[in-house]
């Protein structure tokens, strides 16, 4: 049975992580499934979004203890390539061209809360804790420090980084971590209903072309980030679907993407 599930419906691909005896905790397999899964999204022109997944009690409890075991014997180019891996996944998920909703039905722990923080929005229960706890085991959280400081500010991911502490689902939405709580019983329905609602009022061109500015003027003076806007604000005019969208909204036509 694969570790990872892959299918589609409506314009949605939903990607499953399916190890829940193991908490569905990383290893170098699931890693290279996840990036998988996510190149077939990417390829496939009749999918708008995805919805990141788990399957079991946990949505993902880091690095499987097995796979720690063999990192100890490692040497340090053995341990960059396996670090560049993951980097990939998370930069993958990050800039993908579609949005990216997760779905976190249990505990999302170090590497497991890096795979959420890197999603467009998160869906989570009221049950689950959040936490990058890297730092309680002597590790660091190197890779999802990028991800969040941008996501939270430096003060909060800093807090978060530092402690390790696990909050709940409740802190996690008022620090801006998680996008909505919902009861476990209404989960995969609210979050098909968010994601169906997103691509049938959204261009998929907006989107991919929105996600891209907000990725790369985080990194640029203020001049050089309002000329990149200025040149993304010219290129998204010239696309079918501006076209279409305006046309629609000066005919006063409802428009369904």
């Amino acid at each position: 049975m694969s570790i990872v599930t892959y299918s589609t419906q409506a314009r949605i691909a939903t990607i499953t992580l399916n190890r829940p005896e193991k908490r569905n905790a990383l290893s170098a397999e699931l890693i290279q499934e996840l990036m998988a899964a996510f190149q077939k999204a990417e390829l496939d022109n009749t999918v708008k979004a995805v919805i990141l997944k788990a399957q079991g009690e946990a949505f993902c409890a880091g690095a499987d203890l097995a796979y720690l075991k063999q990192l100890q014997h490692f040497s340090y180019e053995e341990n960059l390539a396996d670090s560049n891996r993951l980097k990939e996944l998370f930069a993958k998920i990050y800039g993908f061209k579609k949005v990216v909703v997760a779905q976190v039905q249990g505990h999302a722990l170090a590497g497991g809360c890096g795979l959420a923080t890197v999603c467009d929005f998160i869906f989570a229960v009221p049950e689950a804790r959040f936490g990058y706890t890297e730092v309680k085991i002597g590790f660091i959280p190197a890779l999802v420090a990028i991800f969040l400081i941008r996501k939270l500010g430096e003060q909060k991911a800093r807090n978060l980084l530092l402690s390790g502490e696990l909050i709940s689902a409740e802190k996690a939405l008022e620090l801006g971590l998680i996008t909505r709580l919902v009861e476990a019983a209404q989960l995969e329905a609210a979050v098909n209903t968010f994601t169906r609602q997103l691509i049938e009022s959204t261009s998929a061109q907006s989107l991919a072309l929105t996600k891209e500015l907000i990725a790369r003027v985080q990194d640029l003076p203020l001049a050089e980030a309002l000329d990149h806007a200025a040149t993304m604000n010219a290129k998204a005019r010239a696309t079918e679907d501006c076209k279409r969208g305006i046309s629609a909204f000066l005919a006063k036509q409802e428009l369904k993407w």
